[in-house]
């Protein structure tokens, strides 16, 4: 539905209340005095950057100040009627001089302006349609596939191709009109809707098509010039009838060299050449289909005289001989012919003879009996058989030979192939391509959303019509052994389709030589530029040489690469073989121009609006299935290698392209795909045979803001085996206001780190007032829905001692507390920078996993996902357990090692006994020590804050005795307050804001320790010594990771046991479980 605009003008002056200024200063000028004049201190114009730009437009833009609200967004948002003024101004480019609206020189990118289109449908696209479908198949090869086929056979070929392309066309013309097509047609379309990949995959597909195509018509035009126009031209000429097949193909492929060779010079010289050419090719279609159908019509009223002769059923060439007999009688003196010399060793009438010649007897039919003979009912069936089969007339009567030795050696007609249905649909279907000859000329139309849609459909619905009656008509009026004789040799060597043209079957052979001279010029001026074009996009990085040529854009190297395909072609010499070739990649194209116009059609993006509205889902999936169905119809193995060159395409842009975001449909699917699998996907614990760690690691950034600690990103990948999510994330402290672009650089950077250690997940840098609340807030709401990170992964912080400040170590603690709040595991790497790199192999080694509590089996579990990286491959897995005294460690490594075997994990299980034991002195001592440097810490911050609340007290009461000095208000009674700063009350504040006594350093040295922590420390000293003494030379030691305690007040403490428990060992991994099972036995 139409929308309506009414444009307001807004008047800069005049009596009325017209500006925002006049309307805002009302309410000013009820209650201040009258403004004054602008005096020389005032400035009458506000000073902005906008308004004094010397610009003419903009100062018209601001005179009046109707914007001023909206003045420092006009840089980026322009003013509607800038915007509507450029888009009148829009010009597409030309398809002869650039494929894209900009290129990029040495000074920059430069826009390249050029005169407005002037095209019309009809001559823009529904001539070039025609052009380009109409050619070479049906002056050459139609007719013998009729014959060969038959008519229902034939039309079904027909009717099967001409639906595909226009399915095909309909889902184009949806594409075309949804938005402005640049010069580049199909592969612009492809590659804007499915991405780079597909894009590039496709493109190179239809280059590909493009190319061989003019190897096609090349062929069709050499064909034509030595088998019509001048035979006596071959410069191969075989001795014996067996060298024919042979000499023809190096004949075809000499002269095809040369005519390659000429057009390529041709279109190198200049484009302009070609397309002054391409309006006298055209007239030579138009010229040779109407003289078709009036010599049909003439057929009607007097047929023209073309016979033919059969001996017994069998086609005879007759351009070697003028009368159909065996023996004429001349003054009742009977003499041989030329057709019995022929077939007999010698003109005698005594002579041997060949046997099937002798049995049976000549007859001369006409060629074409004429539209009303009733001849449709004997080609109404098809004739299909080997290569070196006789063409014979059906329902002829013959006497059959006993030796049919010599028969190749008879001036017989022959089946030069073998023909099957499935082989003519691939001959066939090039005759329907070219209906992107409209949308390649994009640039050129002068309303492409209309032009392109209807010129397209009509193109091909009168191309249609015509092969369709062809077939039918050539049926009715062409005798069956005719229509089979592939190269006119019954005819006298005449073009089989000339032979029904009126006024002489010249017209038809000079008419379709130079139809394929101009589609041959056509593919090698259109193919280089698809070619450039591509390498002009920069996702296929091997072709960008191809993407630079003359100073007027013309694609020079292009072409040269373009004439080396096309030469691979013109070798194979034979117009039957490379025909089934290029029918791949087109269908190809044609497959993946519906399953665009399918997937944006389903997925309902809001940019998708095609002005052509006749178009459905539905019809594209009939596309798509047809053009697969004649792919594998025409030649399974080739649709094989077409699809084997296009997915290798494809793989290799998605592993070495640049990456290009142009909006495709692709992107967008994944994006459905995504959120489809998203709501499917519950926000409950999956099971435990599902389980996987979903890792959320937490970095630290130096101050360049790039990765302290890039092993830990290594750790991650050699985790990776179990193919879960991982979130890389990191804190910055401060407000996104001011970090915002710090955020994105150390995000960069982050993802430039995962790259070069190939982490594969996501990445996120956040900005938080203080990195407690940062970490915390990734801990509670990093990954979307039911994919959520289970364990987080961190770095020991190894300089918590040396810290100034007690912040680092608590942050620790912290995180540790909320992910066993959260139900999540814990990772914490100890020497994270002395772990493998992802390029490291160690070798023997073994993995120790020290499994003191069990917390749901994560301890086994990682060193299983370890092993599955090629760095730990080589490790072996120990187990070590811990037994107490009234454990039976025999049974509990028995017990362990089926445990192990039904978990299926291969390992060496060994039980450690710990015996009860009097705590040394030394454990006393460290204990001591420890509290006494807690305390001493304690000491230190309660002073350090005291300090910092004195000053703060300081500047504010000093703050308030100045504003009392210069306030030049009267002192109101009461409620003022004035206060003198002195000593004692100094004494007396910091008295008051003291929260605890402080204990004396002489009070330190009669600490006595805790009983609890010197358990606790006797338990780290004693475990520390099994484990170094068992595990020190180990690859990786996983140990259980003790919970914080449950009060804040040991914190400290609780990281010296953990320092403790790790002393001696250089690669510690410390697992902390969710408190959930995350291994089973079960399967």
């Amino acid at each position: 539905m139409p929308t309506n605009f009414t444009v307001v003008p807004v008047e800069d002056g005049g009596a009325g209340k017209s500006t925002l200024e006049d309307v805002f200063s009302e309410e000013d000028e009820e209650d201040v005095s009258p403004r004054r004049p602008y005096s020389g201190d005032v400035t009458p114009r506000e000073s902005s950057p906008f308004i004094n730009n010397t610009d003419q437009d903009q100062e018209n833009y601001y005179d009046g100040k109707n914007m001023a609200l909206f003045e420092e967004e006009i840089e980026s948002n322009p003013m509607v009627s800038s915007l509507l003024n450029k888009l009148a101004n829009y010009t597409n480019l030309t398809q002869g001089v650039t494929e894209h609206e900009e290129y990029e020189n040495e000074e920059g990118v430069t826009k390249i302006r050029v005169k407005s289109p002037q095209m019309g449908t009809f001559i823009g696209v529904y001539l070039p349609c025609m052009q380009n479908i109409l050619g070479v198949i049906l002056f050459l090869r139609l007719t013998w596939i009729v014959g060969t086929a038959g008519i229902l056979e034939s039309f079904a070929i027909v009717v099967m191709c001409c639906t595909c392309t226009m399915l095909t066309a309909i889902s184009m013309s949806a594409i075309a009109t949804n938005g402005v097509v640049p010069a580049g047609g199909s592969y612009y379309m492809i590659s804007r809707s499915l991405g780079p990949e597909f894009g590039g995959a496709v493109g190179l597909c239809f280059y590909l098509g493009t190319t061989f195509a003019g190897s096609m018509y090349i062929l069709g035009t050499i064909e034509i010039l030595l088998t019509y126009i001048v035979p006596n031209a071959a410069v191969f000429v075989a001795e014996k009838k067996e060298g024919e097949a042979g000499a023809m193909l190096n004949n075809m492929r000499v002269y095809g060299t040369c005519c390659l060779a000429l057009m390529a010079l041709v279109v190198f010289v200049g484009v302009k050449y070609v397309n002054k050419l391409a309006l006298v090719f055209l007239a030579c279609v138009v010229l040779s289909i109407m003289a078709i159908y009036a010599g049909v019509i003439k057929t009607v009223i007097e047929p023209p005289d073309f016979p033919i002769c059969l001996l017994g059923n069998r086609s005879l060439q007759n351009h070697n001989f003028e009368k159909c007999v065996k023996t004429e009688v001349i003054k009742n003196v009977t003499y041989t012919t030329k057709l019995w010399e022929l077939f007999c060793d010698s003109r005698h009438l005594n002579a041997t003879c060949d046997e099937y010649f002798t049995l049976n007897n000549v007859t001369e039919i006409q060629g074409i009996p004429g539209l009303l003979s009733g001849v449709i009912k004997d080609n109404m069936w098809g004739d299909y058989g080997p290569s070196g089969m006789l063409v014979e007339k059906k329902r002829q009567s013959s006497v059959p030979a006993q030796d049919n030795s010599r028969d190749i050696y008879m001036p017989y007609v022959f089946n030069d192939i073998s023909t099957f249905f499935t082989l003519l649909v691939g001959i066939y279907f090039p005759s329907v391509t070219g209906i992107m000859a409209g949308s390649n000329r994009s640039g050129d139309l002068r309303d492409a959303q209309r032009s392109i849609p209807f010129g397209t459909i009509l193109a091909i619905a009168t191309t249609s019509f015509i092969y369709m009656t062809c077939v039918v008509l050539f049926g009715a009026c062409i005798e069956g052994v005719v229509l089979r004789d592939k190269f006119g040799d019954s005819v006298k060597k005449n073009l089989v389709i000339g032979t029904l043209a009126w006024p002489s079957p010249w017209v038809i052979v000079i008419g379709s030589f130079f139809s394929c001279c101009g589609a041959g010029l056509q593919s090698l001026t259109g193919a280089p530029r698809l070619l450039q074009a591509i390498a002009r996009d920069g996702i296929v990085p091997f072709l960008q040489v191809f993407g630079h040529g003359k100073a007027n854009g013309e694609p020079t190297w292009a072409l040269l690469m373009t004439a080396g395909i096309c030469e691979i072609g013109i070798l194979i010499a034979s117009l039957d073989a490379v025909a089934p070739i290029l029918s791949m990649f087109f269908l190809m194209c044609y497959l993946f121009v519906n399953l665009a116009c399918a997937v944006q059609t389903l997925l309902r993006t809001p940019n998708w609006r095609p002005r052509f509205k006749f178009y459905h889902w539905t019809l594209s999936f009939l596309g798509m299935s047809l053009c697969v169905s004649l792919m594998f119809i025409s030649s399974w193995y080739y649709a094989l290698v077409a699809m084997s060159i296009a997915g290798c395409i494809y793989k290799y842009i998605e592993y070495r392209g640049a990456e290009k975001e142009w909006g495709d449909g692709i992107r967008g699917l994944s994006l459905n795909a995504a959120r489809y699998a998203l709501i499917r996907l519950e926000e409950v614990q999956p099971h435990t045979k599902n389980w996987r760690p979903q890792l959320l690691v937490l970095l630290k950034l130096d101050s360049d803001l790039g990765v302290k600690h890039p092993r830990l990103l290594s750790f991650t990948t050699q985790l990776k085996a179990g193919k879960g999510l991982t979130i890389v994330s990191s804190v910055l402290e401060g407000t996104y206001m001011t970090l915002g672009a710090e955020a994105k650089s150390a995000e960069q950077n982050v993802k430039s780190a995962m790259h070069a250690e190939r982490t594969k997940g996501f990445c996120h840098v956040v900005v938080s007032s203080n990195l407690r609340d940062g970490f915390s807030h990734l801990i509670q709401s990093a990954g979307l829905g039911g994919m959520k990170h289970n364990a987080v992964l961190m770095a020991w912080p190894g300089a918590w001692k040396q810290a100034e400040d007690s912040y680092p170590w608590k942050n620790f603690i912290e995180t540790v507390r909320e992910t066993t709040s959260a139900h999540q595991a814990l990772l914490v790497a100890k020497n994270i920078d002395k772990f493998p790199s992802s390029e490291d192999r160690l070798g023997e080694g073994t993995i120790d996993v020290w499994w003191i509590v069990h917390d749901g089996g994560l301890l086994m579990l990682l060193p299983f996902l370890l092993r599955q990286h090629k760095v730990w491959r080589k490790c072996k897995m120990r187990i070590f357990t811990v037994a107490q005294m009234d454990d039976n460690s025999i049974q509990m490594k028995k017990d362990l090692q089926m445990f192990l075997y039904h978990l299926r994990l291969n390992a060496v299980v060994e039980v450690v006994e710990m015996h009860d034991s009097d705590i040394a002195a030394f454990t006393y001592e460290k204990t001591l020590v420890m509290e006494q440097r807690s305390q001493m810490l304690k000491q230190m911050q309660l002073s350090r804050n005291e300090r910092e609340r004195e000053a703060q007290l300081i500047t504010k009461l000093g703050t308030k005795s100045h504003g009392n000095l210069n306030d030049n208000a009267p002192a109101t009674p009461d409620h003022r307050v004035h206060m003198t700063w002195t000593k004692d009350k100094l004494i007396t504040e910091r008295n008051r804001n003291r929260s605890e006594p402080n204990v004396g350093v002489k009070d330190l040295f009669n600490m006595k320790p805790n009983q609890s922590n010197v358990r606790r420390m006797h338990t780290a000293v004693k475990l520390n010594e099994v484990v170094v003494n068992k595990s020190q030379g180990a690859q990786l030691v996983l140990l259980n990771m003790p919970g914080p305690p449950k009060t804040k007040g040991g914190d400290e403490n609780y990281m010296e046991f953990l320092e403790v428990l790790m002393d001696g060992l250089d690669r510690v991994l410390l697992v902390r479980g969710g408190g959930r099972e995350v291994i089973t036995i079960y399967s």
